[in-house]
């Protein structure tokens, strides 16, 4: 095995130069034996990074070794001492494997600069869809049919760079394509989703209005027939991408209750403009959309869609995808802690060595390992088909409580340091903030809890 060792301090566009930063990851060149006039860049979690690979080494992420043509990983610091990977089979470990390389290769080395200037770099929806991401879970139509647990596991390694990432996933595939796929008609399928799944189209899914978005059923959003047409008229508000998508779901109260519609971006009426003021989840796009006389035929409405409990069950395939994402970003800031605490000299000894250090690892990682045998049981159940919303939110109530509490730990590791841009945990934490908002706050998931409990009702 060759190592790559290429130091930090000659990188382009990167702030200053911290020896700390250097010793985060290591590129392993390892040539398979039946190829060694063609080796693979691969990552480890000591060292510095190849120019070539990276401009902002701040994830520790194992060694990925090619062997016999396939990726192994042998993992963070953190998996390796929950013995992760023996959880899952090799198909799973095979789309983690395939996730972490698209991270770390595409997304890695430009994210500090797309979250300072508010950058979706949109060639990356495509790449996704040809290495199978998106729609993942959806069976046929040009969907790679996977498992629940790989889908999570996509997740995981998505938001351990950023959650921006793990979100655009959330909304193409969990809600836009899950929307056509679970009430659409075969028509909209055959053309929607193939083209969604390759990354040709992308969709956005407008359920969230400015009035409430805890409370859709308080929706102003109308849907009026006008012959062989629907008539929209409202508005929606934090809805992903969609500035740059082509087709949206919208859902609007109709005489007849809620329905959802398929609507094209450039429908006449149909207005998507960027909340640009945020200060979390910068690498993507949050919109406002204003509908003013959008004119839908029939043919777009989703047959299969009656009342709040379609988009609901939508939310559901998002809201599982958040409870494996947000470990991710816990894993990422527990790595990070523990080299910057090995490295940090104080008093004459590494941070590490302190006792107060080493207690605060250890609970961030009885949360991180908590956190994932969750993942685990509830990617279990959904395979399965016994998954209730009721799990569903104990996950996302537990594992992102959990993962904000985990990235704010490691920053006080990290001192002054933590919140800098040399870093990823103050980005974590800030994005944070918003995946405990979205998808149902943590109040709302209580009382969800609450009520499998109990069996009262304490919404209003």
């Amino acid at each position: 095995m060759a190592q790559l060792v290429a130091h930090l301090h000659g990188m382009q566009g990167v702030r200053g130069s911290n020896p700390l930063r250097s010793t985060l990851i290591e590129i392993i060149r390892v040539p398979d034996p039946s190829t060694r006039n063609n080796p693979l860049d691969c990552f480890a979690h000591s060292g510095p990074p190849s120019t070539k690979s990276f401009a902002s080494p701040t994830i520790s992420i194992g060694v990925l070794e090619h062997r016999k043509g396939v990726f192994v990983s042998s993992f963070s610091t953190a998996e390796t001492v929950m013995g992760f990977d023996a959880l899952f089979n090799a198909e799973e470990l095979g789309w983690r494997d395939k996730a972490r390389k698209f991270s770390l290769e595409r997304i890695q080395p430009q994210i500090d600069e797309d979250f300072e200037i508010q950058r979706l770099r949109t060639e990356l929806i495509g790449e996704m869809g040809e290495l199978g991401m998106l729609g993942m879970h959806i069976e046929g139509y040009g969907c790679a049919g996977a498992s629940a647990v790989s889908y999570g596991l996509v997740c995981y390694e998505l938001e351990a760079v950023d959650t921006s990432w793990r979100t655009h996933i959330s909304v193409l595939g969990s809600l836009a394509m899950a929307a056509i796929a679970k009430f659409g008609s075969e028509e909209q399928k055959q053309e929607y989703l193939p083209a969604s799944a390759r990354g040709e189209l992308a969709g956005c899914f407008g359920l969230s209005e400015p009035q409430g978005g805890s409370d859709p059923s308080n929706m102003l959003t109308k849907a009026v027939k006008d012959g062989d047409h629907w008539v929209i008229n409202g508005a929606k508000r934090w809805i992903g991408i969609a500035n740059i998508a082509d087709y949206a779901i919208i859902w609007a109260d109709t005489e007849d209750g809620v329905r959802g519609f398929i609507v094209p971006t450039n429908t006449p009426g149909f207005t998507a403009t960027p909340i640009s003021n945020k200060l979390s989840m910068r690498a993507s796009i949050q919109c406002d959309i204003d509908l003013e006389n959008v004119r839908v035929p029939e043919s777009l409405r989703l047959p299969l869609a009656k009342g709040l409990g379609a988009p609901f069950s939508c939310l559901n395939e998002a809201r599982y995808g958040i409870v494996w994402g947000v470990m991710g970003a816990a894993r990422a800031a527990i790595d990070v802690a523990v080299t910057f605490s090995k490295e940090r000299i104080l008093f004459g000894k590494p941070l590490a060595a302190t006792q107060i250090t080493q207690t605060k690892l250890a609970d961030c990682f009885l949360e991180f390992e908590k956190g994932v045998l969750l993942s685990h049981h509830i990617g279990k159940l959904k395979d399965a088909g016994t998954l209730t919303h009721d799990q569903i939110s104990v996950g996302k109530l537990n594992n992102v409580r959990e993962a904000v509490g985990i990235v704010s730990t490691v920053r006080s590791i990290l001192g002054g340091n933590g919140v800098t841009a040399d870093y990823p945990i103050m980005r974590h934490m800030m994005n944070l903030e918003s995946v405990r908002t979205y998808e149902g706050t943590d109040e709302v998931h209580a009382l969800v809890v609450g009520r499998a409990l109990t069996g009262e009702e304490a919404f209003r």
